[in-house]
């Protein structure tokens, strides 16, 4: 059997992380089974369906490196949906029902208010000939129910929450397809994941009870189900979930300098036993991803553990894999040593001016002396030897300065700053001619 799963979002609006999450762990478990990965995207919504969101998620999917190996449209698959509606209708699976909107809600209210569940009452299935008939007259259109078995108990082995039983006497039959002919969610999905041959299923714990109306659908039609994973949905720092979840994207990831594989790293354990790690290369994520490992409690989603990770993936990339987004003239060697102090690439351009200059440095009095010793030192070295050890070591022997009250006075003037890269491996970039300028004093 080849494994084959699926990432179905609606292009009604951007990707967030939840969704990215759910795309990632299917497209992780198809990769660790040689298996595939399949985009659907459904768009059976025509009124809030863009296109510019379907480019968008493809976008996305690809800057993370999700890269599906087939890509399929509900909106061209209407007629494969009427073909097997009609199967079910023959069959007694389906029925018409009147109810407005405002008749169901009232129902719902007056459940409720008695301490009841707000389950469907099957009244559709009691109208007489006439009563239909009266409807009609009064251009009433049906939506359509999905009658569920209630002699047959839903049970089933989720990878994540273990064995799952639903009695489908306290679920209300599902509306499938609504009055004015359009599909809902759960019908086509389920035709879909027939006909694409879907053999593991990974969403959020929001579609727990959906799987439990699917199941039913699925020997309906007299297919096999494929198995579900359920994963804990996330939470913001604040510990619940979080509105603000459902706006990060993408986009904003780019925008604030995350690296794809930062974002890939954090949320392939994030929820997970496993320890979040710098992962540039996301084989061992595949290789170590385990349903079995993930827990049932909400993940947290941090964003300063993202921008924590995002830096450490930085300081793992090589020259070649970022030499496209640094600064004109930047070189290999002015990478590696700048890399080590970074959070994000964007910061790389700060630290080439620091190279390139100019600088505004202003030394303390008490330093004066001591830099003009240096500039006058700086000038009879060997540049192509280590300049930093040799100007530091002639510094100390001929002021006796050392540690801090040394080294400090020659970063400020060189960099005009307290902190940053090795100077070792900076001073070399700097060069003879704009050191000896900054250490000067003015």
């Amino acid at each position: 059997m080849t494994v084959i799963t699926r990432f179905a979002p609606s292009p009604t609006g951007r990707l967030h992380v939840g969704n990215l999450r759910t795309a990632l762990h299917n497209w992780m478990f198809a990769q660790a089974q040689a298996g595939r990965f399949l985009l659907r995207i459904d768009d059976t919504d025509g009124e809030r369906s863009e296109e510019a969101f379907v480019d968008a998620i493809r976008a996305d999917l690809a800057w993370l490196g999700l890269n599906p190996d087939g890509e399929e449209r509900q909106s061209a698959r209407f007629d494969r949906y009427e073909a097997r509606f009609a199967e079910l209708k023959a069959a007694g699976r389906v029925y018409p029902a009147y109810e407005s909107a405002q008749e169901l809600d009232l129902k719902r209210k007056v459940l409720l208010g008695r301490g009841l569940p707000p389950v469907y009452d099957r009244a559709a299935l009691a109208l007489t000939a006439d009563q239909v008939a009266a409807y009609e007259a009064e251009a009433r259109t049906p939506h359509w129910r999905f009658k569920l078995d209630h002699d047959a108990a839903i049970e089933w082995d989720d990878l994540i929450r273990g064995h799952q039983r639903f009695d489908p006497k306290t679920m209300s039959d599902p509306v499938v397809r609504r009055a004015d002919g359009s599909w809902l969610y759960l019908l086509p999905s389920v035709i879909d994941d027939v006909d694409l041959a879907i053999t593991h299923v990974v969403r959020g714990e929001d579609h727990v009870s959906n799987t439990a109306s699917q199941l039913q659908m699925f020997a309906a039609l007299g297919a096999t189900p494929p198995s579900f994973a359920h994963e804990a949905l996330l939470t913001g720092n604040e510990g619940k979930l979080s509105k603000r979840l459902g706006s990060l994207g993408c986009d904003h990831f780019r925008e604030v300098g995350i690296e794809p594989q930062a974002i890939v790293a954090l949320l392939a354990r994030l929820g997970t036993s496993d320890p979040v790690e710098p992962f540039a290369d996301p084989a061992p994520l595949i290789a170590s991803l385990d349903f079995a490992r993930f827990g049932r409690a909400p993940a947290r989603f941090d964003e300063d553990e993202l921008a924590g990770l995002n830096a450490k993936i930085v300081h793992q990339l090589g020259f070649e894999a970022v030499a496209s987004r640094l600064p004109a003239g930047m070189t290999e060697a002015a990478w590696e040593a700048i890399r080590p102090n970074l959070s994000t690439i964007a910061e790389a351009a700060d630290w080439w001016g620091v190279v390139e200059g100019p600088v505004a440095s202003v030394p303390a009095e008490e330093d004066r002396d001591f830099l003009a010793k240096a500039a006058a030192t700086a000038a009879g070295i060997d540049w192509s030897a280590d300049p930093w050890a040799q100007l530091t070591a002639a510094l100390k022997e001929i002021t006796g300065r050392k540690g801090k009250p040394l080294f400090l006075p020659l970063r400020r003037a060189l960099t005009a700053r307290d902190h940053g890269p090795d100077m070792a491996a900076l001073l070399p970039l700097i060069g003879p001619e704009r050191a000896i300028e900054r250490l000067t004093p003015r």
